[in-house]
Order: structure tokens, then C-alpha cells, then sequence
């Protein structure tokens, strides 16, 4: 998360240098609550730092815990923001903050289609991505892909809903990437990616 407030700060992004491809944002929506939830933090350091004024060494415990839950929310965000979906020649890279990248070749995508659900089920071999507890595109596979969990465990998914700021610009691009006349690229046989 420190790499990508780094990138944040810079203006720059994660995996979408030239020639990589189209990338599609997905954080914006969330953009305010984090903000909010910033400030919160905000508002409890500098309260807990005049109530705990005559402890310092509990004071001094609770203002390092408190700055790096700031830090920490601002990171997710940033992390979000410079880490977007990426169109790239021959996959589709679906990610969400440094948690989770997934590459689906174009060829596997049975159908992908703008979809507002704002609640979700979890099942098995469907990865769902929402942000605002909301996703906006659901993309069908004609077979599975590996996807690597957090935490190092492999799922086989078949169907993804995720989140994107511009979901018609997103779809449009993917249906015409897909019908599109193809070169061999490096993603027919894709192997999972560790989250970036």
C-alpha cells in the first residue's frame, strides 16, 4: 500500500504503462466514504490525544496505532485508484486494490454485459468484486480460470461481477476486442497471478 500512496502521489498507475493496454478505473465511487472514514480516524487521534494527555506512554501507543489506521485507509484508497482494470491485447485484467488480479483471455469470455447488483451470494466459482457493495459488469466464461485467493488458496472461477466507473465503455471495449481478429498473444495459456 506505501508503493501504491507512492504512485498516488505521483500520478502514475500499476500495470498499464505504454502499449500495455486500456485501463478503466473502478475507486471513484468510493472515493468519499474513504475520505469520511479518514477523517473519523482524524477526529479520534487528536480526541484520544487530549483525553490521554497524562498517560504518555499509552498515549504514545494509541497515536501510533491511530496514524497507521489513517495511513491505512488512504493506502486502500490509493491502492484502489492506481491499480485499475486493464483492457490489455489478448486478456482482460480484472483487479481490486492489491488484493486480487485476475487475467481472463479474451477467448474464454463467453458474454460480458453491464449489470447493477448491489447485493451478492456467494457461490461457488463466481468471484464477486463490488465496491460500494455494488458491482456493474458480470463477465461469463466459457471455462474456468485459476484464481489465486489472498491468502494462496486456487479457485476455479467461471463467472466474475465486478465494479467499474464507465461499465458501458468497459463492455463496448471488451465485445470489440473480442471481436476482433486476434494475433497469438502471451495469455492463451494464462497461469494465475499473486496479487501485484
Amino acid at each position: 500500500m506505501l508503493l501504491s500512496l507512492a504512485l498516488w502521489v505521483t500520478r502514475r498507475s500499476h500495470g498499464t504503462g505504454t502499449g500495455t493496454g486500456r485501463a478503466f478505473g473502478y475507486a471513484r465511487g468510493q472515493g468519499a466514504m474513504m475520505f469520511g472514514f479518514a477523517f473519523v480516524c482524524l477526529v479520534e487521534t487528536v480526541t484520544m490525544s487530549v483525553l490521554l494527555k497524562d498517560l504518555p506512554v499509552v498515549h504514545a501507543v494509541v497515536f501510533v496505532l491511530d496514524v497507521y489506521t489513517i495511513v491505512f485507509v488512504i493506502g486502500l484508497h490509493a491502492s484502489n485508484v492506481v491499480r485499475p482494470h486493464v483492457l490489455e491485447p489478448g486478456a482482460l485484467r480484472i483487479r481490486r486494490a492489491v488484493h486480487v488480479d485476475l487475467r481472463i483471455p479474451l477467448e474464454r469470455i463467453a458474454s460480458v454485459r453491464r449489470e447493477l447488483r448491489a447485493t451478492h451470494t456467494r457461490k461457488d466459482g463466481e468471484l464477486d468484486l463490488a465496491m460500494g457493495a455494488q458491482t456493474s459488469v458480470t463477465v461469463e466464461l466459457t471455462e474456468p480460470v485459476a484464481h489465486l485467493t489472498f491468502l494462496g488458496r486456487r479457485r476455479r472461477i467461471h463467472l466474475v461481477r465486478f465494479h467499474a466507473d464507465d461499465p458501458d465503455a468497459l463492455v463496448r471495449a471488451v465485445t470489440q476486442a473480442r471481436s476482433a481478429p486476434r494475433l497469438d498473444h502471451p495469455y492463451d495459456h494464462p497461469v494465475p497471478d499473486r496479487p501485484a
